[in-house]
């Protein structure tokens, strides 16, 4: 928008100028032509008044003034022989003719665009007969030709329109920069509620925007700072409400797995076994979507400050933990890539753990008996990018865009549906420590889950 309305200052003042400048440039070109043109032609009557005469001193004289008048203009000067061979005679042509015949001047500039190379003005001399207003009536005995250079009248030209387009530079250039100015001034209060806006859009409602500027913008960052107001009081109302349901529901879950296991432990009937299996796996299920809700209520809340933690520690520890799981079924866990144990990055301590836990619990719902889950880390300038690679049969593009949306649920190869929160946690859990998290194509086949986090600066020792 700066752009724009810098470019609508700088062509209006370019059309100012073109309006008021141009029109005086044609005009002090038109006067320059008309004004050389007269002096030439007043000379030329002169020469022309001598040659008339025919007389001795009259014919000296018109050398003398042609002599003089070549050598302090770039003029030269062109007579028929009335005068003998003192002068050069012009060559015949149509405005020679023109003058002995009709006795009329002509006057020719050599080209229709401006001017030519040369300006040919052609006066007819006339003897010398006077009638009763002192008009000269005598025959036409004669003719004088001007020839002169155009060159000086060029380089005037061009410092007329040179000048007038240095200075339309200049003040284009100055119009650009004071347009760009008040482009800024004009959109600052558009700018504040853009980056109010946005920051809405990642999350802070807690962002407010300056009220300033004329009555609409003002009204608009009212209008938007009470829509903040009524969005975090109601966001934070649910976080609330989420995180109160979850731990509320957290010990009677609890309480009823256990009376469950009592009771499949106090029963030989197999039909009832298989129905306490059943709740059993329902309750568990409920036990973990409510955990889940628990940790996005908490991550939505940040009551937590990232701080350097050494990663392949952390991945490390969550292997071991996840490996009795994997041996089970076969499946091995590989650590790979090009990070030292020095590796610092930013994260929230015990988040890093969920987002591995649940990365891990999914790698290993899709992987097939006797696969292998690949995990490799890579440091890449000021960020460090943890990849987990499986071998299950991955998503396609549609099931990658929804797969963080909360309770969406993927299918894995065992037949059984997580809670739907898995990856929702995990985007959640990296987002606040600022780092992103991608889906891809594994090589070979499978997804490639890639985590970017922030490196910390301080080495680790």
């Amino acid at each position: 928008m700066i752009r724009q309305l810098t470019r609508s200052y700088v062509a209006l003042v370019a059309g100012a100028i073109a309006l008021f400048t141009v029109p005086v440039a044609f005009t002090l070109t038109d006067q320059l032509r008309e004004d050389t043109a007269a002096s030439v032609r007043r000379e030329a009557e002169t020469m022309a008044l001598l040659l008339g005469n025919g007389n001795p001193p009259s014919c000296t004289a018109l050398d003398e003034m042609a002599e003089a008048y070549a050598g302090q203009t770039p003029g030269e000067v062109e007579v028929t022989d009335r005068c003998g061979p003192l002068l050069p005679a012009p060559e015949q042509d149509a405005a020679l003719t023109r003058a002995l015949e009709t006795g009329k001047s002509t006057t020719d500039w050599g080209s229709s665009f401006i001017w030519g190379p040369e300006l040919q003005i052609t006066v007819a001399a006339r003897e010398s007969r006077r009638d009763l207003d002192g008009r000269n009536q005598g025959p036409v005995v004669g003719a004088v030709r001007i020839v002169y250079g155009t060159g000086d009248l060029t380089g005037r030209l061009w410092t007329i329109w040179g000048f007038r387009a240095g200075l339309a530079v200049v003040v284009l250039a100055v119009a650009a920069v004071v347009g760009a100015g008040v482009a800024r001034r004009l959109t600052r209060p558009l700018r504040q509620l853009n980056d109010t806006a946005s920051r809405f859009s990642d999350g802070d409602l807690t962002a407010r925007s300056p009220v300033t500027g004329p009555q609409e913008t003002q009204t608009l960052a009212r209008t938007l700072n009470q829509a903040g107001e009524r969005l975090d009081t109601l966001i934070a109302a649910q976080r609330i409400f989420v995180a109160d349901a979850s731990h509320q529901l957290r010990t009677p879950l609890t309480a009823l797995r256990l009376s469950l296991d009592n009771i499949a432990d106090g029963v030989d009937d197999e039909f009832v076994k298989e129905d306490v299996e059943q709740a059993t796996a329902e309750v568990v299920r409920m036990s973990r979507l409510v955990n889940g809700l628990l940790v996005l209520a908490r991550a939505e809340a940040k009551v937590t400050v990232a701080e350097p933690l050494p990663l392949l520690d952390i991945v490390r520890e969550r292997l071991d933990v996840w490996r009795p799981a994997a041996d089970e079924r076969g499946v091995t866990i590989t650590l790979g890539g090009s990070a030292d144990g020095r590796l610092l990055v930013l994260t929230s301590p015990g988040q890093l753990e969920q987002v591995l836990d649940n990365v891990f619990s999914n790698a290993l719902e899709v992987s097939p008996d006797g696969g292998t889950i690949t995990v490799r880390v890579e440091p890449r300038g000021d960020e460090v990018t943890l990849s987990v690679n499986d071998q299950g049969p991955g998503m396609s593009d549609a099931e990658k865009s929804r797969a963080f949306d909360r309770f969406w649920r993927g299918q894995g190869l065992t037949g059984k549906g997580g809670s739907g929160l898995g990856l929702a946690v995990v985007k959640q859990l990296v987002t606040d420590d600022g780092g992103t998290v991608a889906l891809g194509d594994a090589p070979g086949g499978g997804l490639s889950v890639r985590i970017s986090l922030r490196a910390s600066t301080r080495s680790g020792g």
